[in-house]
């Protein structure tokens, strides 16, 4: 009796098992395939087409494996509760991210992932540059995990920053280098980078522009953080939609002043605005893309405001969006690139805009989006 009631209790396992995945197969033949994740804000594997070519090579596959992982029904909520169940077994990092003391996502550098060949490539393109155009200043932003590594969990390991700016500074001279560690680390309980996001915040980016008049001996404008009007209080970044879970949200803040002046914006050669922001984006996941209209490989900004004849060309990554308009006011003209989304020669286009002696050249970008991302060739 006792072999026959496991029999059946097996069946109705294997019958239970079955019916669910033929649940879930009905259910994902029936929906249609989502194009893009809002949630991972990229771009979702589609359908691969069948050929023999494809079968014969193992590629199809592979590709039909990631369009059944992308497109798996309700593939959201899996990822939440893959999460929670990463956060009863204690792991310290989750899909990249370590979940600080404090409740908020910093984003993981291993070092081994950040070899010395990398950082020597990109820092002999950097001192190629800073021969050519000897009046550059370069500003390379450490990561929140070097600023607020007190958060970290316990043996939490990050790449040390602090070595790749030592190399710069002896590469291109301590003189032409913004560094920020002092400055971040004096405020680093303040919000200057966001809970939910690789980025930092307005107020990080000021502190940074504190420094940065520092060094080119400019003073600065009176701007107080007391004055931060916030544009948005529901803002969760890139970081949390790796882990889906719920948490607070972040706070997209602007200086009023910088949106109360006169700007034309002209946006690779073709779109124009007047303003550094872009409401719309406040209504999506990508809320950051409100700084200067998300990325883009060219930017001239012209102001009104500031007729002294000075202009600045800026080789940057998305952390100087939030940057540009608060140390804009101190120029003319400023010219702004994206090597990311650039393909002509930097040397080539510098030549056309770096004309004349009031034209400076600062470089700015997060020490790891350097590390990955500065290349010109």
């Amino acid at each position: 009796m006792n072999l026959e009631n496991e029999k059946l209790h097996a069946g109705m396992t294997v019958a239970l098992l079955a019916l669910v995945l033929l649940a879930f197969t009905l259910a994902d033949l029936l929906k249609e395939d989502r194009l893009f994740s809002e949630m991972e804000r990229r771009v979702l594997a589609q359908k691969p087409k069948w050929s023999l070519e494809g079968i014969l090579s193992g590629s199809y596959e592979k590709e039909y494996e990631a369009y059944a992982t992308d497109q798996f029904v309700h593939r959201d909520t899996w990822v939440m509760l893959k999460t929670r169940m990463d956060i009863l077994l204690e792991r310290k990092a989750i899909k990249g991210v370590y979940l600080a003391k404090d409740g908020s996502l910093i984003e993981q550098h291993l070092p081994q992932d950040y070899d010395q060949a990398m950082a020597d490539k990109r820092v002999g393109q950097l001192r190629e540059l800073t021969e050519r155009y000897p009046e550059t200043l370069v500003m390379l932003a450490p990561t929140a995990d070097n600023i607020q590594s007190h958060k970290l969990p316990p043996y939490a390991v990050y790449y040390d920053q602090r070595q790749l700016l030592s190399q710069v500074k002896e590469a291109v001279g301590e003189e032409r280098v913004i560094d920020l560690f002092p400055i971040l680390e004096e405020h680093r309980e303040e919000p200057i980078y966001y809970r939910t996001d690789h980025h930092w915040t307005t107020l990080g980016a000021y502190y940074a522009y504190l420094e940065w008049t520092r060094k080119v001996g400019y003073p600065p404008r009176s701007y107080d953080p007391v004055d931060l009007q916030t544009v948005s209080d529901n803002f969760l970044g890139t970081l949390h939609s790796r882990i889906n879970l719920p948490m607070e949200a972040d706070k997209i803040q602007i200086f009023p002043r910088t949106n109360n002046r006169k700007v034309k914006i002209t946006y690779d050669f073709a779109k124009e605005d007047d303003s550094y922001y872009v409401p719309s984006y406040l209504e999506g996941k990508n809320q950051y893309g409100y700084f200067l209209d998300d990325n883009h490989a060219f930017i001239e900004i012209d102001t009104a405001y500031a007729a002294n004849g000075k202009e600045l060309f800026i080789i940057k990554d998305s952390y100087a969006n939030s940057l540009i308009p608060i140390l804009a006011p101190h120029y003319e003209k400023i010219y702004v690139l994206d090597l990311r989304y650039y393909n002509g020669s930097l040397f080539s286009l510098m030549e056309q805009y770096v004309t004349h002696s009031r034209v400076s050249v600062l470089v700015v970008y997060n020490c790891i989006h350097f590390l990955e991302d500065f290349s010109y060739r």
